[in-house]
């Protein structure tokens, strides 16, 4: 047996103004997928899957890019193209799995999934089995569902099992092939914006204990809950379930109605409270033990946000902490000064808020370079295994803060950056980063506590302020009296 593999992935911020260009992707072919093998990611988990069955994977080409603004049509076409030449030249193979995000914008195109799904699905014909897995922040449509033969989007956040996915879908395609059956997926939107909403605590556990109960009825494959993607202009917002079954359409429809009644039932839930960075800073201080984490959910890089904002950092600074790390905001021009000087030079600096004046004003400071690193690293928690290139890091030492600075967006999954620089979490009072929930396998159970600041940010909870120009039906809470046929 032959089983393709290829993936577009992309989380599209359409509030970033610059677009995503071709070079900005990370991108794999041939061997290189392959080498992907034992990781926890969805490609590594498809070649995994296909060799533990005996399967001879077919990698063609996978493409992914840090969360950043609308994809430029010609990059999209070109990998596009590439993926469906890849797949003609390929034949023959028994399956194809395709990796993809569930959040892709492509310029003119809103709906970047469906578009691929289609396409495949037209080149390889009906008869060939087609499945799909997804981060669970899509904005997915039944028209995307339509073209494939089942919908695996990872059901936590952090996302610690996209590989698990990966080894579901694989093991779907060799179902339908030694059972020959044809299974049906069906797509439920809920008219309702979910902030990010972790699975491992609060109502975002609650409901996922839910859908993995309904997962378990007889003849349901797979119920997959997207959370959605707010930080997106596109009419496809919303927050949505997909119910893969084994060929029963009225049990998928059923399934997926009553899951999203529950998430219509819960909406309030979703609501949370982000405290100022003063007040995080606050309450973080009168813990007894450490750390304590303060994640900066408003700039992280992770939603599309630029990483440079200052508005946590300043707050430190001004508070005088005497035991306190940060970990990482985005500054090349300040890493390049750092490297010129070299360790144990005193530097000037103009650090951070580059990017718009949203994020904060730039700090300007005297600084202590105590340590630079090249920032190649290997992920430790979520995507464990994987190749983490953030590029070169600076630890510089400002008024007894010890801060990391970086030269490539990325929000903080570990501890790798701190560890990196010689930073030691678990010897700091207050450990701040940037980031919505990934942090949190690697750091919820480290920290004494976790406290959440939302300031002024691309990707903060309070997205009721976003406009929504392209939005043309009703969603709560956007408006408070939206309704939802239930």
């Amino acid at each position: 047996m032959r089983i393709a593999i290829a993936s577009i992935s992309h989380e599209t911020n359409t509030y970033r103004r610059e677009q995503t260009q071709a070079s900005d992707f990370r991108q794999a072919r041939g061997e290189q997928i392959l080498k992907s093998r034992g990781n926890a990611t969805d490609i590594g988990g498809f070649v995994t899957a296909c060799e533990k069955r005996g399967i001879e994977p077919l990698p063609i080409l996978a493409v992914g890019a840090e969360p950043s603004g609308t994809i430029a049509r010609q990059a999209y076409e070109g990998f596009k193209a590439e993926i469906l030449d890849g797949l003609e030249n390929a034949r023959p193979y028994d399956g194809v799995v395709l990796g993809m995000h569930g959040a892709g914008v492509v310029d003119g195109i809103d709906d970047l999934e469906a578009d691929l799904a289609e396409a495949v699905r037209h080149l390889i014909g009906e008869g060939t089995p087609l499945v799909a897995t997804f981060d669970l922040h899509g904005n997915v449509s039944q028209r995307m569902a339509d073209a494939l033969d089942g919908v695996f989007a990872c059901h936590q956040y952090p996302h610690m099992d996209p590989h698990e996915r990966s080894n579901e879908a694989v093991a779907l395609i060799v179902r339908m092939l030694e059972e020959s059956f044809r299974p049906t997926t069906v797509v439920e939107t809920v008219p309702l914006l979910v902030p990010m909403t972790t699975t491992f605590v609060g109502p975002g556990k609650t409901m996922l204990a839910e859908m993995l109960e309904a997962e378990l009825e007889a003849g349901v494959i797979d119920v997959s809950w997207f959370h959605g993607f707010p930080y997106a202009d596109i009419d496809l917002v919303g927050t949505h379930v997909a119910v893969t079954t084994e060929g029963d359409r009225g049990l998928a429809e059923a399934v997926a109605k009553r899951m999203g009644r529950r998430l219509w039932e819960s909406r309030a839930s979703f609501r949370p409270h982000g405290l100022t960075p003063e007040e995080a800073i606050e309450s973080a201080l009168l813990e007894k033990e450490g750390p304590v984490v303060i994640n900066e959910t408003s700039d992280n890089p992770g939603c599309g946000a630029p990483g440079d904002g200052t508005h946590l950092l300043r707050a430190m600074l001004d508070a005088k902490l005497d035991s306190a790390c940060f970990g990482y905001i985005v500054d090349r021009d300040v890493v390049n000064q750092a490297t010129t000087a070299g360790v144990g030079a005193t530097i000037d600096i103009v650090l951070g808020a580059k990017y718009d004046d949203l994020h904060g004003e730039p700090i300007r400071a005297i600084a202590y370079i105590k340590a630079i690193h090249d920032g190649d690293l290997t992920l430790q928690a979520m995507f464990r295994g994987a190749r983490w290139r953030i590029g070169p890091l600076a630890r510089l030492l400002v008024d007894g803060i010890d801060i990391v600075v970086g030269s490539r967006r990325s929000q903080t999954f570990d501890t790798e950056p701190f560890l990196a620089v010689g930073i030691d979490v678990t010897r700091y009072k207050i450990v701040a980063l940037k980031s919505s929930h990934h942090f949190r396998g690697c750091f919820q159970d480290l920290a004494a506590k976790i406290i959440t600041t939302d300031p002024p940010g691309l990707t903060t909870h309070r997205i009721n302020g976003f406009a929504r120009e392209n939005l043309r039906h009703s969603v709560w809470p956007l408006d408070a009296e939206t309704q939802y046929d239930q």
